[in-house]
């Protein structure tokens, strides 16, 4: 009855912890959505686009104690690489989080190209993802990124969500093919850069973008299930405490045990 009641306390001290830290982040995440939609009404978000080279990055926490939600993104994560595998095709992971990482591993090590971790112990910001864009940029070739994480609806309610960067190269063929980016060339360009270091600048841009807005919605998403969770368990800890403390009740050495009166 007293550890039960321990871990009670301390389940009930974590959902009070994640609540606080869903906060914080929630804000950010609802903010950060008004920068990739401009870029999605540009240069799109083509899932369904046929690349040979894709790189699958797979967004998870570095903590558990969360519900299933690294164990949705990885699930994802493993169907797009069936998905985009064959023989001309090549299906690479890049991996942020602790938890991600234990999961593929363990099955897909020859395939993943990069690890990040503790993504999250400093406060998340724009700068410090954008770094870390440039370094996956520079680490991987990819004709498509695939960034796979947990949109944020509400405390109970997070969506798996895949957002699809093309590469340059690719956006500029799809534009000349006349297809769902082919009203591309109706903008007008300022500048002296070229279409291509154009379209080179606004995908590596697009990419940041995106990244900035799925680290902070899998935040969010990750607190919300951790809260949920920890809530269950608190709950389950009180229905268990409830279960012992009427066998202890009733049992022959407790003092008021009507074996005892006499």
């Amino acid at each position: 009855m007293k550890s039960v009641k321990n871990i009670q306390k301390i389940t009930k001290a974590m959902k009070m912890v994640a609540a606080s830290k869903l906060r914080a982040i929630q804000t950010k995440a609802e903010n950060s959505r008004g920068l990739w939609q401009p870029f999605t009404a540009l240069l799109g978000d083509l899932p369904s686009a046929d690349v040979k080279k894709n790189v699958v990055v797979t967004i998870s926490s570095d903590k558990g104690l969360c519900g299933g939600i690294n164990s949705t993104s990885v699930k994802i994560s493993k169907g797009l690489h069936k998905l985009n595998s064959g023989p001309e095709k090549e299906t690479k992971y890049v991996i942020l989080g602790e938890k991600a990482k234990a999961q593929l591993v363990r099955d897909s090590k020859k395939d993943i190209e990069l690890i990040i971790t503790e993504l999250q112990k400093n406060p998340l910001n724009y700068t410090q993802v954008s770094v870390l864009a440039d370094e996956i940029l520079k680490n991987v070739e990819y004709d498509a990124l695939r960034i796979v994480f947990n949109k944020f609806h509400s405390v109970v309610s997070f969506v798996p969500t895949v957002s699809t960067v093309l590469s340059p190269e690719v956006v500029e063929r799809e534009a000349e093919s006349g297809g769902k980016l082919g009203d591309l060339d109706s903008y007008e360009v300022e500048g002296g850069e070229t279409k291509g270091e154009i379209l080179q600048n606004l995908a590596e841009f697009q990419f940041s973008c995106v990244m900035f807005n799925a680290v902070l919605e899998n935040a969010c998403s990750e607190q919300g299930a951790r809260m949920s969770a920890m809530d269950s368990s608190s709950r389950n800890a009180g229905d268990m405490l409830d279960r012992l403390t009427l066998t202890y009740n009733r049992s022959p050495s407790h003092p008021l045990s009507p074996i005892n009166t006499f």
